[in-house]
This record gives C-alpha cells, structure tokens and sequence, in this order.
C-alpha cells in the first residue's frame, strides 16, 4: 500500500502554538537540507502578527523596520518562534522574536511599530513606479539556484538579469502556514531575501555569498502578491558585500532593505 503524502501547498505546516514543521517547499538555495530564510522571515512576522493581534491599539500601528540577525545555519527541521514585547508603547513599540530548531537560536529578529496618522498631504519623494508585472515573461530562476523555495517562485524581471543588478517582480502561489491567512506584510516579507539571489555578481557554483542579516525599512504597508525587488549587488576587495534594494509592490516604492554577505570560494 502507498501510504506516501503529497507536499502541503505551502511553506510550513503548524505543530502547536509556537512550533511549526518546515515542508520542502522551504528548502534552501545553499543547501538542501537547511530552510531558505525568505519564507522563514516571513513566517517570524507572522508569528509577531499573532503576538499582537489581541494587544489592544495595535491595531492602530504599523511595522515600519524589522532587522532580522541569522545566527546559525536554520536546518530544513522544526523550528519554534518566541515573540516578546521589548518596549510597549501607544505611538512607538519594539517587539522582538527568536527562532530556535533543536534548542539553538539561529535567527532573532527585532520590530519596531509606529503609530499611524494621515500624513498624505506631505507624503512622496519614494522612486518611480515599476512596470506592471502582468506582461512581463517568466525568468526560471531555478536553472540559476537550487532548492524547494527557488523552485516555487514566480519571478519577472523588467530586464535580462546582469552581474549586480537586477529589478524584477516575486510572487508565489503558495500559503505561508497551511490552512493559515497571513496578512499581507508577512506575505510581502517571505518574498524579500530572493533579493540576494537575482542579481549575483559571480556563479554561486563558483562563489558563496550568504548574508547573514536582513533590515527592512518601510515607509509604508505593502498590498497584493506582487513583492517588487529593484536590487544592486556590491562586493568589496576583502571578503564583504552588501545586497541594497529598494522594495515596491504595484503601487510603487514601499520602502528599503539591506542584507550584509559574506564573500567566498566555494570549496
């Protein structure tokens, strides 16, 4: 008898309150056996999503900078995110998550809330509004990277790709957590660390560039599937490179984000 499982059309499946079972789908692009930490930041804001949703005024704010630390390698295993309120506050707030797989702490990451106001009289000064993703054609990113995660990505650049620079549109058809809404920032931000991965400067089979954080500015919500990535890639003469991309969805420039690599040979 077959008593084989199909794969969940999604990145996680959950376990209990704080654990949740990583599916292939998360699989890493540097290795199979470790999650690609996209759909694991997404899923840290998911879990600040639940910590805040019955904290009365929250509601009221929104998450404007995360900074995510990744201090281990996140083995493709069960993980469990403990989320905790560092500063509360009405018109400012800082919450902070740890990420641990086998009773290690492999990722932290830490969220600043500002309260909302209406600001759109003075709003603007953001970058020009990318091309529609509709018309553009697909870019298999997956003959570039292995891994579960490359594999389930619908990815569009406005351009052919080239060595350090690359916009293009990210988007997924898959849920975050199994039978699970998330809302539109934590979906936004599973999409986000794809950045390091579509404008690299050398052949990954030649050279490693793993980053080993990710700060996410926001100037404002994100909306839609749609995760925009306009990203330059820099390396340095020492051993250090910085990915930068300013991020939009189909509306236009929502905010910024950095991520520090690590430069190598590959072995």
């Amino acid at each position: 008898m077959n008593t084989s499982t199909a794969t969940p059309d999604s990145y996680y499946e959950r376990i209990d309150e704080h654990r949740y079972k990583p599916t292939p789908h998360a699989g890493g692009a540097w290795s199979a056996d470790e999650q690609h930490f996209s759909p694991l930041g997404g899923l840290i804001v998911h879990a600040v999503d639940r910590h805040l949703a019955d904290r009365p005024g929250a509601a009221d704010m929104s998450l404007s900078r995360i900074s995510f630390d990744i201090l281990g390698r996140p083995a493709l295993d069960e993980c469990e995110i403990r989320v905790e309120t560092v500063r509360p506050g009405r018109t400012i707030e800082l919450v902070e998550a740890t990420v641990l797989i086998a009773g290690r702490s492999v990722a932290r990451a830490r969220a600043w809330l500002l309260a909302d106001g209406d600001t759109s009289a003075v709003a603007g000064g953001g970058a020009d509004r990318l091309a529609a993703p509709d018309t553009l054609p697909r870019w298999p990113m997956e003959t570039e990277w292995p891994g579960g995660y490359i594999a389930s990505l619908d990815v569009r650049p406005l351009a052919p790709p080239s060595p350090g620079r690359t916009t293009a549109w990210i988007s997924t058809g898959l849920d975050l957590v199994a039978g699970e809404s998330a809302s539109p920032l934590a979906s936004y931000v599973a999409l986000v660390d794809t950045a390091n991965g579509i404008a690299v400067r050398q052949s990954p089979r030649e050279w490693m560039f793993p980053n080993v954080d990710l700060t996410l500015h926001l100037h404002r919500a994100p909306r839609g599937r749609w995760t925009g990535l306009d990203t330059t890639v820099v390396f340095g003469p020492t051993g250090q490179g910085v990915t930068s991309t300013v991020l939009h969805d189909v509306d236009g420039p929502v905010g910024h984000a950095q991520q520090l690599l690590t430069v190598r040979p590959q072995p």
